[in-house]
This record gives structure tokens, C-alpha cells and sequence, in this order.
């Protein structure tokens, strides 16, 4: 059974059908979600749906792209969302400098949530784009243990996240034609520090690719993972998901 650990069915792209779809793909081939947060109205909205769905559980976080109006009052509801029995990392948190959001800011909020989930006992689960040096001073400092989200890096990059206590999120973007360093991501990161994820409605595997994405299409990510680890997609999917299990801290 597939677990996708990174998902936005909070996204407005699933307004007009967002529950017949997960009553639909949990009575699958799908066993288990986790929808990330990424402002407070997010982070609520996915405990909405954890207390919903037998198989969707929370990440509450406050995402890089959205930090320009971040308040104290917004770090505390965060710190009160994660409390909820369903809550089971902090994210989507992360540092991003493609977007306009001051580095400062970005630095300071990253460095608060990477706190709490130390105060909390609680994996993360980490946006890094642009930002890959930055990210691995945060990284070595703090040495959280959780999922760095949609890996953009390179395999010797991977591998120092894993010697620091991470694990791999791999998605859509390994079946693109262009996904040479996916793929040898993919090849040296160990079995047992790989989960996938969809960032759904975003990044769907081919053959969808620049459709609205959504869990049940992981198959495709795994057929492809399956194809480099050179073993079936069923034991990618009972692998990662045990992996999805272990970081989450789900029995």
C-alpha cells in the first residue's frame, strides 16, 4: 500500500472534488497521506483532514514563501497544532531563495519550527530550493531527523543527509527525461532512507506530467525507483512505506 509522505490537498486545485477523491484513492491502492502545512490556515486545514481520514495525518509548519507577515501568535499556533494526536512532523519548513521573502526571515522562522520539533520530539519535513549551503550549515547544527521534501540535491549531498539522520522524499520528477540527478540520488541513497511523495497537485509523473497530481500516481514514481534498485514497484512501495512509517513515528 502506497504512503505518500508530502501532499496539498488543502490546494484549491482539489476544491471541487477534494473528499470523494480521498474516499476514492484511501480505499485503494493508497494506505496512508500526510498533508503539509504551510501557513497556520493550511496547517489547521490539514488536521481537518487527519481527523477526517483514518489514513491522513498532519505536518503543521510555516512554509518559506509565506513568512513576509509571520507573527509570534502564528509560531504558538503551530507549536499548539503539533500537540494534536494526528500531527506527526513539523512542515513544510524550509528555506527557499527563489522567492522575494527576505533570507533573514526566512532563516529566523526555519530556525524556530527546527526548535520546535527539537522541544516536541517531532521529525521535520524541509523545502530547500536555492539554498543548498545554507541548508547544510542549518543541517549540521541542528542535525533534525526527519524527510528533506522533493530532493533537488546531488548524491554526495543525499549522502551527508543521511549520515545527519534524514530522509530522501523522491517524487514525480525522477520519470521526466531530464532527471539525471534524481536518478543518481536514487542509486546511492541506502533502501531503507528513501520515501516518496507527490506534492500533489504538483510535479505528476509521467505519463500525467503538467496534469493535477494526486497519491494513487506514485505507482509511476515507484515503477521508476524499482527500475534503478532493479527489484519489483511492490517492494519499493513495502520499503518506502515502512521507511514513511519509521520517520513518522507511525505503528
Amino acid at each position: 500500500m502506497i504512503f505518500d509522505t508530502h501532499a496539498h490537498y488543502d490546494d484549491t486545485a482539489f476544491n471541487e472534488d477534494r473528499y470523494d477523491l480521498l474516499e476514492k484513492i484511501l480505499s485503494g491502492t493508497v494506505s496512508n497521506i500526510v498533508n503539509q502545512g504551510t501557513d497556520v490556515k493550511t496547517s489547521q486545514f490539514s488536521i481537518e483532514l487527519a481527523e477526517r481520514f483514518n489514513g491522513v495525518y498532519a505536518a503543521v509548519g510555516l512554509h518559506p514563501e509565506y513568512l513576509k507577515e509571520v507573527s509570534e501568535s502564528d509560531i504558538e499556533e503551530i507549536r499548539r497544532l503539533a500537540k494534536h494526536p494526528k500531527a506527526v512532523a513539523i512542515g513544510e519548513i524550509g528555506l527557499d531563495y527563489y522567492y522575494d521573502t527576505p533570507a533573514d526571515i526566512q532563516k529566523e522562522v526555519f530556525r524556530r519550527m527546527l526548535e520546535l520539533a527539537q522541544e516536541l520530539d517531532m521529525p521535520v519535513n524541509i523545502h530547500d530550493r536555492e539554498a543548498h549551503g545554507d541548508m547544510m550549515d542549518f543541517m549540521r547544527k541542528y542535525r533534525p531527523e526527519g524527510i528533506m521534501h522533493c530532493f533537488s540535491g546531488s548524491a554526495e549531498m543525499a549522502a551527508e543527509l543521511v549520515r545527519l539522520g534524514m530522509y530522501i522524499g523522491i517524487g514525480g520528477v525522477i520519470t521526466f527525461k531530464n532527471a539525471r540527478k534524481a536518478v543518481e540520488v536514487v542509486s546511492a541513497v541506502p533502501h531503507d532512507r528513501l520515501v516518496l511523495e507527490t506534492d500533489c497537485p504538483y510535479l505528476a509523473p509521467v505519463p500525467f506530467r503538467g496534469k493535477r497530481n494526486d497519491s494513487s500516481y506514485i505507482a509511476y514514481t515507484a515503477q521508476k525507483v524499482a527500475e534503478i534498485w532493479e527489484v519489483s514497484a511492490e517492494e519499493v512501495i513495502r520499503q518506502t512505506a515502512e521507511n514513511a512509517k519509521t520517520v513518522y513515528k507511525i505503528k
